[in-house]
């Protein structure tokens, strides 16, 4: 599967925003190809394959994070996509005709996507240090996406390098902040183009800020791909809900980075055919006095003015001191022919 061709891949992150309910999902997957997006994401895995069933001190949640005063157990348990789902969401994605693909959290979940012939896979910020599964993901040949959100610069450069020594160069990171939801201030997006020439593969965005502006902002700076999390209504609840959007407004977004990629077209000085009639508005040399056949041409009767039919103004001191050809009216565009 090719991620990256003459547009940005928008990915809407489904995540935890389904209830519970596989119609909430499989609604929020059509929403978001009806938004445009490319592709959907889930992610594969249960409370026990990331986490263990323990409330002592060290599986508390007390990060400053909107899911603070759980258990990752618990929190897992209310966010994970349930396994016996994924065969038919994965049919049902092909048959509207948008990709799914997952964020897997062990090999037994590659293991489950593989039988279901994922397209892609995501290594989500919180895994890019779990190198052997890094490895178990690269090793299947497909391309492989990697968010980046507590990784140190050497810690990508580690997940990148595992990946090419198994032989997989078709790499995305994803310049990410992991904080929920991100502040502005924290983006950073400055990074993107100096991931792209750190470590030579594309760059794009996972992007957990309210609002569109930092996505449109990332497409700027070379963005490829474009992640955002999805909801139906944020009136369901859930643990991503609040960092979410709404389908209007992931649809807006999709539009404005449609729009951006337009304007940001391809370097290019030429004029096109409407430019170079409105060069008709520029100014360029006129006579602003009737002149009678042999006058001076001074800074009196001689001006720098718009519209654009004369002289281009870089003649303007060297036009100066000489005399007129010929009688002249107010208004004429000076020519090289009415001078001696």
């Amino acid at each position: 599967m090719k991620l990256t061709d003459s547009k940005v891949f928008i990915v809407a992150e489904l995540s935890a925003n389904h209830g519970h309910e596989i119609q909430i999902a499989k609604d929020t997957i059509k929403a978001a190809k009806e938004a445009g997006a490319d592709a959907v994401k889930i992610q594969t895995y249960t409370p026990d394959t990331i986490t263990l069933d323990c409330d002592n001190e060290y599986f508390q949640i007390k990060q400053g994070t909107v899911w603070d005063g759980t258990t990752f157990y618990k929190l897992y348990q209310q966010a994970y996509t349930p396994w016996e789902w994924h065969q038919e969401l994965f049919d049902y994605s092909k048959e509207i005709g948008i990709t799914l693909f997952s964020s897997p959290f062990d090999k037994t979940a590659v293991d489950l996507l593989e039988k279901l012939d994922a397209p892609v896979y995501k290594i989500a910020s919180f895994e890019i240090t779990d190198i052997p599964l890094i490895e178990y993901v690269a090793s299947k040949g497909k391309p492989v996406i990697i968010s980046t959100g507590i990784a140190t610069i050497e810690e990508i450069k580690e997940a990148v390098d595992t990946c090419k020594k198994m032989g997989n160069n078709s790499i995305t990171l994803l310049k990410c902040t992991s904080a929920y939801p991100s502040p502005y201030e924290e983006m950073n997006l400055n990074t993107i183009p100096n991931m792209k020439e750190t470590f030579g593969v594309n760059v794009g965005l996972s992007d957990h800020s309210i609002g569109s502006t930092v996505a449109i902002g990332a497409v700027a700076l070379g963005a490829t791909i474009v992640e955002k999390h999805v909801i139906l209504d944020r009136n369901i609840g859930g643990p991503d809900s609040s960092f979410s959007m709404e389908m209007n407004e992931f649809k807006e977004m999709i539009n404005e980075i449609r729009n951006i990629e337009r304007a940001l077209g391809k370097i290019n000085y030429d004029l096109n055919e409407k430019t170079l009639k409105n060069r008709e508005f520029s100014r360029s040399l006129f006579f602003t006095e009737n002149i009678e056949a042999g006058q001076l041409i001074t800074e009196k009767n001689m001006r720098s003015i718009r519209p654009g039919y004369g002289l281009h103004p870089r003649h303007y001191q060297e036009l100066l001191g000489k005399r007129t050809s010929k009688k002249i009216e107010k208004g004429t565009p000076v020519d090289w022919s009415l001078t001696e």
